[in-house]
């Protein structure tokens, strides 16, 4: 097999990619694009390649890619040493393990200069989410002398690049404190000792707080799309819509974000007419282009929505 040709579409990818301090998805295979290698997305976090896989792979499978990786990787980026991270996920199980090298123990990743903290050793979620880069960037880009809700915040990246573009103030929340205690080691990478609230609470139970704090300017909503005690988005996002107009500012501005494959825009901008009119549609951001996803609906979903005058 010629491992830089299309049938083999992830070596082409990792052959051609230009690996720079930025964190990026080499290959997406989620797209759907690729057949056969549906299943596959290869990232780059800095000074480590992830490899995914989201099925079930034999131990001759994942041996014959991850050694087509080492060559293409010998050929293409011989100048760096081969860190590579394989990790399966399915049905809430995950299985990773180091196939070559090391992860740094404290891993510092950059994204539009920015510094996050991730974490591919542990479980699914690293700390950061890729798709998510245009989103950061349009909050950087639109936050100047607005003050900032972070709801569902995680690890606080929004917060973070709210900061940098010049936010008064951010109020981050999530129901985890542990992402939310890693969340304010990222906003002290970037030299941000204040400007930032963080408030480990159930959304749902801390409407009072919010709109204490409130109004804002801009509101960013990223939830988990089906996570059991903490958000469902079939029957929760309209629960949240009933509330967020509220605690809008004048001519405020929310970001609605949904990753569900099985949700499209449809189902979200149809919330919002039946549950807030007074928000308008503006646009949806544009997902990064190595996102590409045969059914665009499938993919991210980030809408942007304005209060009514």
């Amino acid at each position: 097999m010629n491992l830089v040709s299309d049938d083999f579409p992830l070596g082409q990818a990792l052959a051609q990619v230009q690996l720079t301090d930025e964190l990026c998805r080499v290959f997406h295979g989620r797209g759907g694009r690729f057949e056969s290698f549906e299943h596959l997305c290869l990232d780059w976090f800095k000074p480590v390649l992830l490899l995914t896989s989201f099925k079930e792979l034999s131990e001759a499978e994942r041996l014959t890619l991850t050694d087509a990786i080492a060559e293409v990787w010998q050929v293409n980026h011989n100048e760096l040493d081969l860190n590579l991270v394989f990790q399966y996920r399915n049905a809430g199980k995950t299985v990773t393990e180091i196939v070559s090298g090391e992860v740094p123990e404290k891993h510092i990743v950059t994204e539009n200069g920015a510094d996050f903290l991730v974490h591919l050793l542990r479980g699914q979620n690293h700390g950061i989410f890729l798709d998510m880069a245009n989103g950061r960037r349009w909050v950087k880009g639109h936050a100047k002398d607005k003050k900032v809700l972070n709801l569902f915040a995680y690890t606080c990246a929004f917060s973070v690049v709210g900061l940098q573009g010049g936010a008064t103030e951010v109020v981050n929340m999530d129901m985890s404190k542990g992402a939310l205690s890693i969340g304010k080691q990222n906003h002290l990478l970037n030299g941000f000792e204040s400007g930032a609230r963080f408030l480990g609470h159930d959304i749902f139970r801390s409407w009072g707080k919010l709109t204490k704090l409130g109004p804002y300017d801009l509101i960013v909503a990223d939830p988990p799309s089906n996570q059991k005690g903490s958000f469902v988005a079939t029957k929760d996002y309209v629960r949240l819509l009933r509330r967020l107009p509220e605690l809008l500012a004048e001519q405020g501005e929310v970001l609605l974000c949904l990753n569900a494959p099985e949700l499209g825009c449809d189902f979200l901008k149809k919330q919002v007419t039946e549950t807030a009119p007074i928000l308008e549609f503006i646009e949806r951001i544009d997902n990064p282009p190595v996102f590409a996803d045969i059914d665009k609906q499938k993919s991210l979903k980030v809408l942007r929505y304005k209060l009514r005058s």
